[in-house]
Order: structure tokens, then sequence, then C-alpha cells
């Protein structure tokens, strides 16, 4: 039997009630048709169609586009902290089944594909590293943090403490102040830590989750640069975007000749470099600080080069829908200057971590490019974000990482 209800009411739209019953957890404020019941922001509410049908409970904004963030669709479920370490305990699970013996450097939480909208955990050795960029996450993070940190231990993890990087621009759209710091835990303390040491398919990196960029080191490209460097054996490899190393490491590591790593950021560089010294390859490396777009044009000016492999990993370039265009440009200029700088037979690895730059789009944007070098594509292997950072269908904004190996013919 249902349990009876004592939140707050929020009635939405046809529109909205066909997304829901689909599987997505956001109700935008357009999609509020009416609201019955006192509330406070970051309160949880239900959300039911005009009909009174209950459809789900989430977390309320109304600082926010996205009203309410669902968090069940169980009219049965009891908000307290069972609830909550359950959920802990399927995350915590799930990765402890998909990522094998790289459990000790993953994403244990992400966000709505976990049941916990706008809440990101990344875990680097002893060391987790949190970004909230929900209310309702916010005002739960004094349950959930120790929460986290106990269930870890009691399964024989080594963890010292958590670190939040909570100063994206996205805070500001929630009402949140944007800060960072380690969070205070009874039997935590990072003592002024600044770095972590993992190791990822063999490669050892110190990770700096105090300034890298978000929270501090990509995880989810983990096994597509194991991919690409089963590809690098006694090439000379350009990997543009370097940021700290991370595929130009796997492709030394797949026995590449040579690695050229490239990036526009000095401090990305530095630790791109501290990270090849520390896995004792700084002789098969050098280091260029550029603007990619201009060293490839330079390069692809004096007709194709020596690199066996290029390697194009670069930022999000499309932030938002309205920025869509202009990134396809991006994404087509970098890979038609790549095309054309590699020889026949010479591969190209290539990705979008761009959720707006959908699937189709990256791959129309690939083949006018490849038409433009005058080259055809031999596809190897088409992937996407690895497992830790799970696609929830009905929720496309999950799935997001784009990555294909092609041989250029």
């Amino acid at each position: 039997m249902k349990q009876e209800r004592h939140y707050p009411r929020f009635a939405v739209t046809v529109k909205a009630e066909r997304s829901v019953k689909s599987g997505h957890p956001w109700v935008y404020g357009e999609e509020v048709a009416d609201v019955r019941g006192q509330y406070a922001p970051g309160d949880l509410v239900d959300v039911v169609s005009r009909g009174g049908a209950y459809l789900g409970t989430g977390f309320v904004n109304d600082h926010s586009k996205i009203r309410v963030r669902l968090i069940s669709a169980n009219a049965n479920d009891r908000f307290d902290a069972a609830f909550f370490e359950r959920r802990l305990r399927y995350a915590l699970n799930y990765r402890k089944a998909v990522m094998g013996g790289q459990y000790d450097c993953c994403r244990l939480l992400f966000g709505d594909a976990d049941g916990f909208p706008g809440l990101t955990v990344d875990r680097f050795g002893d060391v987790l590293v949190a970004e909230v960029l929900s209310l309702g996450m916010d005002k739960l993070k004094e349950l959930l943090f120790p929460m986290l940190v106990r269930l870890l231990r009691e399964d024989g993890q080594e963890i010292s403490g958590l670190y939040e990087r909570n100063d994206a621009a996205i805070r500001d759209l929630e009402g949140l102040p944007r800060h960072s710091g380690e969070f205070a835990m009874d039997g935590c303390s990072l003592a002024g830590r600044r770095t972590a040491r993992i190791c990822e398919n063999g490669v050892l990196y110190d990770v700096n989750f105090v300034e890298g960029q978000k929270t501090g080191f990509f995880l989810d490209q983990k096994f597509n640069r194991a991919a690409a460097a089963r590809l690098c054996a006694g090439l000379d490899v350009l990997d543009c975007f370097t940021h700290t190393g991370s595929f130009a490491l796997n492709a030394v590591r797949g026995g590449a000749a040579h690695v050229t790593a490239v990036d526009v950021s000095a401090g990305a560089l530095e630790m791109a470099r501290h990270n090849a010294a520390l896995n004792g390859c700084l002789g098969k490396m050098d280091f260029i600080a550029a603007d990619v777009f201009d060293l490839l044009s330079d390069m692809a000016s004096r007709g194709r080069g020596e690199y066996g492999m290029i390697i194009l990993d670069p930022p999000a370039f499309a932030k938002s829908r309205r920025s869509v265009r202009d990134a396809a440009r991006g994404y087509k200029e970098i890979n038609l200057k790549a095309m054309k700088l590699l020889p026949r037979g010479g591969y190209l690895a290539t990705a979008s971590c761009s959720h707006f730059m959908t699937g189709d789009l990256f791959r129309q944007t690939l083949a006018a490019a490849a038409a433009d070098a005058k080259v055809s594509l031999r596809q190897i292997e088409a992937r996407g974000q690895s497992p830790d950072h799970p696609v929830l269908w009905g929720v496309p904004e999950t799935e997001y990482l784009k990555f294909y190996l092609f041989q250029v013919v």
C-alpha cells in the first residue's frame, strides 16, 4: 500500500508528464502548472500529473531553470538515511563490478545516473573529490559524505578525506556560492595535501585535485586511452590537448617511438612533464606549449608530417545548444588539419566530450572533414565514456563522450 503523502504537490504539464514517465528526472520551471503546499528551496516535493497521479519525488529549487530534480518514482520510498545509504551501496557495488582492478581511481557517483542529481564524486586513491552542482545535494552532503567514507572504509578501502571542488559557474544558476576546500569530517584529514597518486592502465599520475581542471583528472577516457595505445607501437605520436599527459603516457606505454604532447596551458604541461618523469618516460617525450589550432595549421601548411598517429581530445567546444554550430566548425577544423597532416595509413584518435554535440552531428562533422581533406576513414573502434560514468537510458544528458579510432586511407 502506498504511504500517505505529506510533501508539497507540483502538478505538471502533459509534456512534463510524458518526459518523467519516459525516465527523465528533470522538471523545468515552465512545466509546473500548479503548486500546493508550503516548501523551502532544497526541500523534497511530489510531482503529479494534472489529474493528480503520482509521478515522482525530488528536490525543488525555484532559483534554478530545472525546478525539480527527481530522485524516485516509487511512492513507497521513505527518504531517510537508510534510503540514501542503499543508493550509495548500489553505486559502489556497481563500480566494483565494472571497474575491476581500477576501483581505486574511478567515478563513484555520477549525478542523475546514480540517483544523486548534481553530485559527482571521483576517487583518486585515498582522496575523494566532490563537485556539488544542485541545491538538494548541497543540503544533503552533511549526511552523504560521512556515509560514503564509512561505507568505503567498511569495505577495506583506505580513505583519508574528501575535497570539494565547488567552483563551477553552474552553481550560480542554482543560487549556490562557489567555494573549494576540504570537507571537515571526524577521522578524516588531507593535512593540506594538493595531490593524490593513482595508477591507471599501469601508468602512474599525481593528480592535482586542488588546481586541476574539474576534479583534477579526466577518468572518463580511461579505457579509450588503452585502446589508442594498442595502435602506437613504433609510431611517432602527436597528442593534442594533452592536459596532464594521460593519452601521451598511454601511447609511450603502448610502445610509441616518440610522443609530442601539446597543450595551451603551461600549468597542465608542467604536470604532464612531472607525470612523464614519474613513469620514466621523459626520454621518449617532448612538450609544446601552443594553441592546438595554430600548431596544426602550421604543421598542415608544410604538408603531411612525420606523425603516424594524432590524438585529439579537446575540451567541450559546445557548452550550450546555442554554441553547437560554432563548436561543429571547431571540431571540423582540428580534425581536417589532423587528417591532412597524417600519412596514408596513419591513425587518428578523436573525441568530443560535449553532450550538445550529438553523436550524429559529430559523425557528420568528421565525414565533412574527411571529404575536405580528400581522405577516407577506416573506422577501427567507436567508443564512449568508461562504465563508471554510466549512461542512463531516457536521460540523454548522461551520454556525452564520443570517441573514434580511425585509420586514414
